[in-house]
């Protein structure tokens, strides 16, 4: 890359180029730590008073509890971006490896124990239906594959350039890859395994994915890999640990992480044809990888991202200049509240034919005493979970209707628990357990906000009601909701207005056909130069593995990378790997690493 230095510990230098990242979720930090080893000067800015986003932390009476994900899966993804910064998740992390997986209790059948391992699923699937052991092994051969391309291939890459996938071990997979996207994931369960539990747990990882079994491509059939063969682990001190290891390392980067310092505008300047970026801070070097990487755009950029107003915690609002802005938030709010009507990629009508991924009715408890009938993760499945899902994703339409606190609360629902206490003594006074609840509602604002001690809306502490009361009678914990000393709630409107999420969603853009890879709203703004986006509602999508890629997808963009894999991994002993102005890419990552991580 032209101009590329390296300073004293290896870091590729920038001649000074000044970054704003908005949002201090893990997107925001795993972005901006990146771009502080890239050498720019970052200054990271969060409106709330912790980072974390949805992965924040929330203590009570002794309890900690993590306020949002709490499944470890693709662990060669975390270790690939911690590697990209010197270390490893080994040394960051202490990772404890789960086994049983999780437990799945149903309506009227015994609970069931999913292993944490290829053998232990196989044994399982063929106790439950004969026969169906060898088909659970083919059909995870098959998954196993499909998640080697999709890391391979797609997951790591802008889509800038479409020719990196112009390979042949890739156009020898697309017929298949073509029925795959094309066929449902539950048709693609169906065909092949005829029990309804068994169905069920192959069918549910498109929850994962904010989505329903009937309309998430069979191509995510992949995700079972991950959780049947690949295990499941939880790093302990819980998942703002996670986000606290992240922090630590931006800042040793040099980021500037700033919180209660809300983004009220990105900054811009008109970009005239002649004068692509030449100012007299010499920007028109500044950003020809930007413009290198986004000649693939339909249109041209019209302004360029100058900073951002910002409103500190005193109330006082002042400009950060910045050579590239990074938003890190949810991309409806970024275009809606922080740029003009003119500058913004995408309409009203684009808005209102995408497909919200869920909200969720999060229910945060201490209890008093012990609670073995729960593993550290448990999955409560209906007879009739279609109800459920046509709940969220109506038949015949192409949105969420809003139906507001007139919508019949879901009971029975299904739902997840997660007990942490199970596995890490320091989420919990000694002795007593801290369980998070999450019901899955339509993604709807009106239908209520949270609060300590039952004080939420009437919806939303209805459902926490029968939440607990399922949860009671279907794991033999009759004296439940007797245990509980401390309690709190989150709804719709809680991720509507405090983390300012489209239609409240939990998640993002659910993933559907429409919305997955190449399909996905990009991370490059079309109309803004120097406008860079990262985070779940973005490429390549929704989960904590899927936002520490998409900051790596930054970073690609930036450099002018348009290939398909991952990032060169710096070597042992240095701080670079190949020169990333070759823009290879062909690195040691997942997918391709021989000695790449996993659990």
């Amino acid at each position: 890359m032209s101009g590329t230095t390296r300073d004293a510990r290896g870091r590729a230098g920038s001649d000074g180029r000044r970054a704003v990242v908005v949002g201090g979720g893990i997107a925001g930090l795993a972005t901006a730590a990146l771009l502080g080893a890239e050498g720019y000067e970052v200054t990271l800015l969060e409106a709330r008073d912790q980072v974390g986003g949805r992965a924040g932390l929330w203590r009570s009476d002794g309890f900690a509890f993590d306020t949002g994900p709490s499944w470890y899966l693709m662990p060669e993804v975390f270790d690939h971006f911690f590697r990209l910064l010197g270390t490893s998740a080994d040394a960051e992390l202490d990772l404890v490896r789960l086994d049983p997986g999780y437990r799945v209790f149903f309506e009227s059948e015994p609970p069931l124990d999913v292993r944490s391992d290829l053998e232990g699923s196989v044994a399982l699937f063929e106790e439950v239906e004969p026969g169906a052991g060898e088909r659970l092994r083919e059909y995870l051969r098959v998954a196993a594959d499909t998640y080697d391309m999709a890391t391979r291939y797609f997951l790591y890459t802008t889509f800038a350039s479409l020719l990196p996938l112009m390979r042949p071990d890739v156009v020898a997979r697309l017929p298949r890859l073509a029925r795959l996207l094309t066929r449902s994931l539950e048709d693609h369960v169906g065909e092949r395994f005829a029990d309804r539990r068994l169905r069920q747990v192959l069918g549910y990882p498109a929850v994962f994915l904010g989505s329903a079994p009937r309309i998430t491509p069979s191509m995510y059939h992949l995700m079972s890999h991950l959780d049947l063969a690949d295990g499941v682990l939880y790093p302990q001190g819980g998942f703002a640990e996670l986000i606290e290891r992240i922090r630590a390392l931006a800042e040793k980067n040099g980021v500037d992480v700033r919180t209660r310092a809300d983004v009220v505008r990105i900054e811009t300047e008109p970009l005239d044809d002649d004068a692509a970026g030449a100012s007299s801070s010499g920007s028109a070097d500044r950003l020809r990888p930007l413009r290198r990487a986004g000649r693939a755009a339909l249109r041209r950029p019209v302004a360029r991202a100058t900073g951002v107003r910002v409103r500190e915690a005193d109330g006082t609002v002042t400009t950060l200049p910045a050579d590239v802005v990074v938003s890190a938030v949810d991309l409806h709010q970024a275009e809606t509240r922080l740029l003009p009507a003119h500058l913004r990629d995408h309409s009203p009508r684009w808005w209102r034919r995408r497909l919200p991924g869920p909200s969720a009715v999060l229910v945060y408890l201490g209890v008093r005493g012990r609670l073995p009938e729960l593993e550290h993760h448990s999955l409560f499945f209906t007879e009739d979970w279609q109800h459920g899902f046509d709940a969220i994703f109506p038949r015949g339409t192409r949105h969420t209707p809003s139906g507001g606190p007139d919508v019949p609360f879901p009971s029975p629902a299904s739902l997840y628990v997660c007990r942490p206490s199970a596995t890490d003594p320091g989420v919990a006074p000694e002795g007593d357990e801290n369980l998070f609840v999450l019901v899955p509602v339509p993604a709807d604002p009106r239908l209520g906000r949270g609060a300590v001690d039952r004080a939420g809306d009437p919806w939303v502490e209805a459902v926490a009601d029968a939440a607990i009361g399922q949860v009671a009678r279907w794991a033999g914990v009759p004296d439940l909701a007797e245990r509980v000393v401390v309690r709190r709630t989150v709804g719709p409107a809680d991720f509507a207005e405090d983390l300012r999420t489209w239609h409240g969603t939990a998640l993002g853009p659910a993933h559907t056909l429409a919305q997955s890879a190449m399909f996905r709203a990009g991370n490059a703004s079309r109309k803004v130069a120097g406008l860079l986006h990262a985070g779940g509602t973005t490429i390549p999508g929704i989960g904590l593995p899927m936002c520490l890629i998409s900051a790596e997808l930054v970073l690609k963009r930036l450099r002018g990378d348009t290939s398909a894999g991952p990032l060169p991994e710096p070597q042992a002993g240095t701080g670079a790997g190949t020169d990333p102005g070759t823009g290879t890419g062909a690195g040691t990552g997942p997918g391709a690493a021989p000695g790449a991580r996993r659990a």
